[in-house]
């Protein structure tokens, strides 16, 4: 259960019975009249980002986010009031071959939101390997600690580039209504 424009993971609920259904709604809609139930996916959580190019969309390693403690997910206390529970792991320790079709996933689903310029393309991965896209964020936490550079610098790009390969692309692209 989620607000559908919110973002940070605030009023997001995980409802494993009907008698936490009500509550889960409300908490949400206090964020979001618009809200989203989905289904829920068993696997690991794990986050690509995408960069635009003049030439090309590519996507980073995949990372992941591992929880710990109380956390079920990574919500909003996970985020920012129990980061210790919480280890962002720049590269995942993915089959490459599993790596690989996450990284054409986050880039199919970038190209199919008609995306520009950045975003972090969140799936779930299953134990059978199936990838489900859980999230677009196309605008990222982009701090020098945030997951979307971190995840450039574990492939050796670094902050100041993505931020010049940024202006660079927006400069290169044409105005108006695309």
């Amino acid at each position: 259960m989620k607000p559908a424009r919110a973002g940070s993971s605030m009023g997001i609920s995980k409802v494993s019975d009907l008698a936490s259904l009500e509550s889960a709604v409300a908490d949400a809609v206090k964020h979001d009249p618009k809200v989203l139930i989905e289904k829920a996916v068993v696997g690991r959580e794990i986050e690509t980002a995408v960069l635009e190019t003049i030439d090309e969309v590519r996507a980073s390693l995949p990372g992941e986010i591992v929880t710990g403690g109380d956390h079920d997910f990574y919500d909003f206390d996970a985020k920012y009031l129990d980061e210790a529970s919480v280890d962002l792991v720049s590269t995942a320790q993915l089959p490459p071959d599993v790596a690989d079709r996450v990284r054409e996933v986050a880039v199919a689903a970038f190209r199919a939101v008609g995306a520009e310029g950045l975003a972090r393309v969140d799936v779930f991965v299953a134990a059978d390997g199936a990838i489900t896209v859980n999230e677009i964020n196309t605008m990222p936490g982009f701090t020098p600690t945030s997951m979307y550079p971190r995840m450039w610098a574990a492939a050796g790009v670094a902050y100041e580039d993505l931020v010049a390969t940024l202006i660079e692309t927006a400069l290169a692209r044409p105005v108006g209504l695309r």
